[in-house]
């Protein structure tokens, strides 16, 4: 019996403890899926969030497209274009090289009826296009607007639409300025509404941003992208004085979408779009947006004055981080900066900044590229007196030049003086590749010199040589070599007898245009 008894409780505990283990189980298996089912709850929230959010970023792009497409034009324009095939089939000069004038009559001898065989082509002919353009500004009933000069530039009759269906064809073109591809258009028409200026300087790379313009025709489009670098050179804007520091987006832009505004979230215009970068004529991810700094600057001169004048110094200059032998040949460290290549006589900087010159800082404002020197005096007024803190002669120093106006033909005043003489009575510098003469009264006649004029007198220069790949030519007086004095021919060649090509030559020149200063390397390396 106790035997049994014995059984049956071991059995009873036996199911007590299969119980109680099955109970744990559904327990924790319940209480894992209860877990789960938290987590997969709290994402589904957390997804709602999102999505929320997401609709949140609709409503900020629906918001600034009301606030800015008020502002936005679409802008058709008529341009006249010369035919240049017209001017093939009717140039007499052409004629007369297969139809000399042999009865002195002063008409080339064409062959009867030949003449009627022409084409008849007229002399220009008519192209139309499509912009678009930003109001800026409204005084009453005249407004202004903002776009590019290749949109209205040069045109002969405007069409401007605006965003509520008017079509004005009073729109008068104020100014342009082809060296920022800007120009400002004037309409007279009420009801209308500027845009708002944004300061182009606190834009950042990965800033979100929205475009609008009329791509292809189409009025009153908006896409969105975001900034994919700042101050970018492209090489789009025609002419070696051009000035590009664009903002790059992704934004679409296309054809048609040209002198329309780039905008941030809050409305505001941060920038004109300009241009694309593309293979197929279609945007493919890289447009170019002028700064509205730089725009607004444009864009008050030519309201104001009808066209830009701008700040200028008179100097050649480069990015120290392109000509770090000749920095470090002036004892300069450093990798960022301008280097003075040039200085023109009779210009503002004249006798304040010399070749040889690393600009650091201009006013306190750290200068590290040709491209911020460039922009800063472009946009400083003609008689402002500025402190640029220079390196020379190994140590810091403060220049203050006042900056001068900019002549409208750059090229010409840059070009001024050249002159390609007849060399004669020259003693050799072969290691450069040069013949010189000592500053005679007929040396400094023949090359227009000043006569108080000392140094060795460059009278030609070997094509291929270090000194023709330095850029020294027929004229240059080499005044100095390093920190000693050059005054004759006798004293260029005792100093170069004592200097290695291969380190490198640092030459301060002058000429009837100007002085700059020369670095020759040789191609051979020195030992170390």
């Amino acid at each position: 019996m106790n035997r049994s008894t014995k059984t049956l409780k071991k059995a009873l505990a036996a199911v007590a403890l299969g119980t109680a283990l099955s109970v744990a189980w559904f327990a924790g298996n319940a209480l894992v899926q209860d877990v789960q089912f938290a987590r997969a709850q709290e994402q589904v929230e957390a997804t709602r969030a999102q999505i929320a959010n997401v609709q949140d970023m609709a409503a900020v792009f629906k918001a600034v497209g009301k606030a800015v497409e008020p502002s936005v034009v679409s802008i058709q324009v008529t341009k006249s274009v010369k035919n240049p095939a017209a001017r093939r089939f009717h140039d007499d000069d052409l004629l007369r090289r297969f139809f000399p004038d042999r009865d002195g009559d002063g008409e080339p001898d064409v062959p009867e009826g030949f003449r009627f065989n022409f084409p008849d082509l007229p002399e220009e002919f008519r192209t139309q296009g499509t912009g678009s353009g930003v109001i800026v500004q409204v005084d009453g009933s005249t407004a202004y607007i903002v776009t590019n000069n290749h949109v209205a530039g040069g045109a002969t009759e405007m069409v401007i639409t605006l965003n509520d269906g008017r079509e004005i064809k009073n729109a008068k073109l104020v100014g342009t300025d082809p060296k920022s591809d800007l120009a400002v258009l004037k309409i007279q028409a009420d009801r209308l509404i500027p845009a708002r200026w944004g300061d182009s300087d606190k834009v950042e790379k990965g800033d979100i941003v929205l475009a609008f313009g009329s791509p292809f025709g189409y009025v009153g489009s908006m896409t969105h992208g975001i900034v994919s670098a700042l101050n970018r050179q492209a090489g789009i804007i025609s002419g070696e004085f051009a000035y590009e520091n664009f903002i790059q987006v992704d934004a679409p832009i296309n054809p048609g979408n040209s002198g329309g505004p780039l905008v941030n979230l809050r409305g505001e215009v941060i920038g004109i779009n300009t241009a694309i970068a593309s293979r197929s004529g279609g945007f493919q991810g890289i447009g170019f947006s002028v700064p509205s700094n730089q725009a607004k600057f444009v864009f008050d001169q030519i309201r104001e004055r009808g066209k830009v004048i701008r700040g200028w110094l008179g100097v050649e200059i480069a990015d120290v981080s392109r000509f770090l032998d000749e920095a470090r040949a002036l004892g300069y460290e450093g990798d960022k900066g301008v280097l003075v290549k040039f200085a023109m006589n009779n210009a503002p900087a004249a006798g304040k900044l010399k070749p040889g010159d690393i600009i650091i800082a201009i006013d306190g404002k750290k200068i590290e590229t040709v491209q911020e020197l460039r922009n800063l005096i472009a946009a400083t007024a003609p008689g402002t007196n500025v402190t640029f803190t220079v390196f020379r002669d190994g140590k810091q120093q403060q220049i203050t030049v006042k900056v001068g106006e900019q002549p409208d033909d750059l090229r010409s005043v840059a070009s001024a003086g050249q002159s390609e003489p007849q060399p004669s009575g020259e003693v050799t510098a072969e290691a450069l590749g040069i013949r010189l003469a000592d500053p005679s009264e007929e040396v400094l006649q023949r090359f227009s010199l000043d006569p108080s004029t000392q140094g060795a007198v460059v009278t030609s220069v070997k094509p291929g040589s270090l000194a023709h790949l330095a850029g020294l030519s027929a004229g240059d007086v080499i005044t100095r070599i390093g920190n000693d004095p050059v005054k004759n021919v006798e004293d260029l060649n005792r100093l170069l007898a004592n200097k290695d090509l291969s380190k490198g030559l640092k030459l301060f020149v002058t000429n009837r245009q100007g002085s700059r200063f020369v670095f020759i390397k040789s191609e051979k390396q020195s030992g170390e």
